[in-house]
């Protein structure tokens, strides 16, 4: 299937490493130009090399998108490098978990920026690169934790904002030729998963409340950004894709 993304141009949020990796390289083998943009600007550099290495385009940023500086100045690196912005994927995020009664003010507000701020931001900066072209897709990686997580009232609430900053960034932009949509993992195996002292004990909680028998790989949501991201998903918008292996609730 032609996914019409051939000579187009992607940021991918947080993407140094795991999903946002994965969705970069897979972006890339679809003939997207790539901007690789991380607050570990080492990573997000050793990446977009990774994925030059293959003949594709890729250049590596280092960006906190909590801050609006950072977040213009990588904007107009893609744009310097490539022409022009036409999907952003708002993939950046990070966990501080404990219950609320622990929970400090640094560790709500850590989680709330990165997620929202640093969406905000990211599309404010891309929204005038889509006019010019009046085509646009963002896709913002939410996750089946906006239903609620014990130890995650932090990040159950970026997550569910970040579902309906989707829809109501998709009513005011769709007259545009933009297209607003949200991909909500459930478990996936990344490494970071993997490094988790409880690692298997999170697997196979996750695996007992999964419908289908196996966990979720990095390239099952890489796969579903790519078609959100392509001509194919024209006519979607404003909608989230669970990604979960048929679990919803905790």
């Amino acid at each position: 299937m032609d996914l019409g993304l051939k000579d187009r141009v992607a940021i991918v949020t947080g993407s140094a490493r795991g999903i946002g990796a994965e969705t970069a390289r897979l972006l890339a083998n679809e003939g997207m130009a790539i901007v690789v943009t991380d607050i570990d600007g080492d990573g997000a550099a050793a990446t977009a090399k990774a994925i030059a290495s293959t003949g594709a385009k890729a250049i590596g940023v280092a960006c906190d998108i909590r801050k609006e500086s950072d977040v213009q100045a990588m904007v107009e690196a893609g744009r310097a490098a490539f022409g022009g912005i036409d999907v952003l994927v708002n993939n950046a995020g990070l966990v501080k978990d404990r219950s609320l009664v622990k929970m400090d003010e640094t560790d709500w507000n850590l989680v709330l920026d990165v997620t929202l701020k640093g969406a905000f931001h990211c599309c404010r900066a891309v929204l005038p690169s889509m006019y010019e072209r009046r085509w646009g897709r963002i896709v913002n990686i939410t996750s089946r934790a906006l239903f609620g997580n014990p130890g995650q009232t932090n990040y159950s609430t970026a997550k569910a904002g970040l579902v309906g900053f989707t829809r109501a960034l998709s009513l005011e932009q769709a007259r545009n030729g933009i297209t607003v949509n949200a991909i909500a993992p459930g478990y996936i195996e990344t490494d970071y998963i993997k490094s988790l002292p409880n690692f298997e004990r999170v697997r196979d909680n996750a695996l007992a409340k999964n419908q289908v028998p196996f966990g979720g790989e990095t390239r099952d949501i890489a796969s579903a950004v790519a078609f959100m991201a392509s001509e194919q998903a024209r006519y979607i918008t404003g909608t989230t894709l669970f990604v979960t292996g048929g679990r919803y609730g905790s």
